[in-house]
């Protein structure tokens, strides 16, 4: 039978109020209290019914997160962080991939899930601010990505021009000056790669080197087939950059096979630098060089964002102010960059 907070009160002596107020772990409580409630919450096996604390919060303790797809090892990296931050507040997490598609981003914005969870935490890559500025639903919502949007949503990214800018003085740190970006999308200008497109332009140009057309390769996918073809592209248009920096890892690793079956060597021909820090870049025959965002501040901040708009809905408070928030990123360096030491 199942443990029930009467069982424990009447096992440690004290009121179910006190069991209560140790299992939600309220302040005013005496240590010695506390203790003596937990000691009969460990001999009894008591767990909370989760289902009902959310219930009486008028909640169904489901959040959701829907990104562009879960194949993508990024994603499923941030999934995984997203699921074991939610935990910390007893929240289960639905998830959901959009392939990108505006038609199903704006299906999964407009609540097709309403009665279902209680906040959505989404990546979007094709929505335009007018698109969740008509959103009629009021589930909660937090934004993640690249898109920039002026909207009451809070809005978690890290600085991707900063972040391209820290990729391109490594390079040319190590001595390269034709550096080529690989991952400028040739089916919309308004794609959130122009952010990593722009740092890698500023760069050079403040480096007072050229950043021209002929060493931008565009992809329409983000996927390494995506990367081995953008490079296969540029060697045969008859450019030789000395360095490619990728918009992801993914397309980095695409770009360093064809570089391979055409002979030229990573890095001393070719240095390449990726973006994301996804396992498969650290056990390749040439470990990667990237970028690596914070995911777990991401996912912190997302679901963070998402319970205090919940809190301040439970209060009746005003609608909230979109913030923007930030996550710290690093540059990892390896092989692709510095060689085998």
């Amino acid at each position: 039978m199942r443990v029930s907070l009467k069982d424990v009160a009447e096992r440690a002596g004290v009121s179910i109020k006190t069991v209560s107020n140790v299992v939600n772990n309220y302040q005013h409580v005496t240590p010695g209290m506390r203790a003596r409630v937990q000691q009969a919450i460990d001999e009894l096996g008591y767990r909370p019914n989760l289902t009902a604390r959310h219930l009486r919060k008028g909640r169904t303790g489901i959040i959701a997160l829907a990104v562009p797809e879960l194949g993508n090892p990024y994603f499923a990296e941030l999934a995984g962080a997203v699921i074991d931050a939610a935990a910390e507040h007893d929240l289960t997490v639905l998830l959901d991939h959009t392939r990108g598609e505006r038609e199903q981003e704006m299906h999964v914005s407009q609540g097709f899930r309403a009665r279902v969870i209680d906040g959505l935490i989404l990546s979007p890559l094709e929505l335009e601010a007018d698109d969740l500025r008509s959103r009629d639903d009021d589930v909660p919502l937090v934004l993640l990505g690249e898109r920039e949007y002026d909207l009451p949503y809070d809005h978690i990214a890290i600085d991707n021009v900063a972040a391209a800018g820290v990729a391109v003085r490594h390079l040319l740190g190590r001595g390269r000056t034709r550096i080529a970006y690989l991952g400028a999308r040739t089916d919309s200008s308004n794609r959130p790669a122009h952010l990593r497109l722009a740092g890698w332009r500023e760069e050079l140009t403040a480096a007072g080197l050229p950043a021209p057309d002929s060493l931008v390769g565009p992809v329409g996918g983000w996927d390494r087939g995506d990367g081995a073809e953008a490079m296969a592209r540029l060697l045969d248009s008859g450019v030789r950059p000395d360095a490619v920096f990728a918009y992801n890892d993914l397309i980095a690793i695409g770009a360093m096979r064809v570089l391979h079956e055409r002979g030229l060597r990573v890095p001393w021909d070719v240095a390449v630098v990726g973006f994301d820090d996804i396992a498969e870049g650290r056990y390749g025959a040439v470990t990667l060089t990237t970028v690596s965002p914070d995911k777990q501040a991401i996912a912190r901040l997302a679901v963070e964002s998402l319970v205090r708009t919940l809190d301040r809905s439970a209060r009746g408070e005003g609608d909230p102010v979109g913030r923007e928030l930030t996550a710290e990123f690093r540059l990892v360096e390896r092989e692709s960059t510095l060689g085998r030491r």
